[in-house]
Parts: structure tokens; C-alpha cells; sequence
């Protein structure tokens, strides 16, 4: 015999437990199916956001600085997790962990001013007004 052989009896268990799941599975979408309610009118199209009846459409458009904003907040908050779990273990890591944070932390202050300099944190955009806008008002 060689060692690539199945073993049959040993396998029953698995094929019959794959069995019971997919007996299972198509039984309950299928009495689901049968069973459930079938509304087709009113508000059913409609989409439902905490009883308040919608207005306008949902495809509005964003501005590029809604996702930049979205995105900072998810590094950043990221990082955040990094120097908590450096707190937990601060005194395991010793000094050579404090310089490595210390690192850290100011790459981390380096890339903030970095963006707060370019103006990617702004929110509204930069209205300066046109030469002679003033005398029109």
C-alpha cells in the first residue's frame, strides 16, 4: 500500500456532515421561498434610512476632499493603534523601543504638517476674490 491511498471509512463523516449542510441550506432557502411574504408596490422600491422619508437622489457627488479627509482619518487612526500597543509593552521594549516611537511619532508630526501645509486638511475651498469683485457688490 502506498501512503497516497485514500481511507475510505475514515472520509463517511465528512461526506455525510457535507451532505446534512447542503440538505440543510437548500431546505431553508427553499422554505424561505415558499413561506415569505411578496409585497410589490408602494414603498417598497424605496430606500429606508431611520424614518426619514428620502429626498432628492442618493448619487450626489463628493468632492475629491471628502475621500482625502476620509483617508487621513484612517491612516492616522491607524497609527494610533501602532503607539497603544507600544504603551502596552512600553516597559518590555526599554529605551531602544522609546527612540523607535520617538521615530515614529515624528514621522507621523513630519507627514500632519506636511499636509496642513499643502492644504489637504481644508475642508472649504480657498475663495480669494477676482480683482474688481469688490466694486460690483
Amino acid at each position: 500500500m502506498s501512503g497516497a491511498e485514500l481511507n475510505i471509512p475514515a472520509l463517511w463523516p465528512f461526506v455525510v456532515y457535507s451532505g446534512v449542510v447542503i440538505f440543510m441550506a437548500i431546505g431553508m432557502l427553499g422554505t424561505s421561498y415558499i413561506l415569505g411574504e411578496r409585497h410589490r408596490g408602494g414603498a417598497m422600491g424605496q430606500p429606508y434610512e431611520c424614518g426619514i422619508v428620502p429626498t432628492g437622489s442618493a448619487r450626489l457627488r463628493h468632492s475629491a476632499k471628502f475621500y482625502l479627509i476620509a483617508v487621513f482619518f484612517v491612516i492616522f487612526d491607524l497609527e494610533a493603534v501602532f503607539v497603544f500597543a507600544w504603551a502596552v509593552a512600553v516597559r518590555e521594549s526599554g529605551w531602544a523601543g522609546y527612540a523607535e516611537m520617538l521615530i515614529f511619532i515624528g514621522i507621523l508630526l513630519s507627514a500632519l504638517v506636511y499636509l496642513w501645509r499643502i492644504g489637504a486638511l481644508e475642508w472649504g475651498s480657498r475663495h480669494t476674490p477676482r480683482r474688481g469683485a469688490e466694486d460690483s457688490l
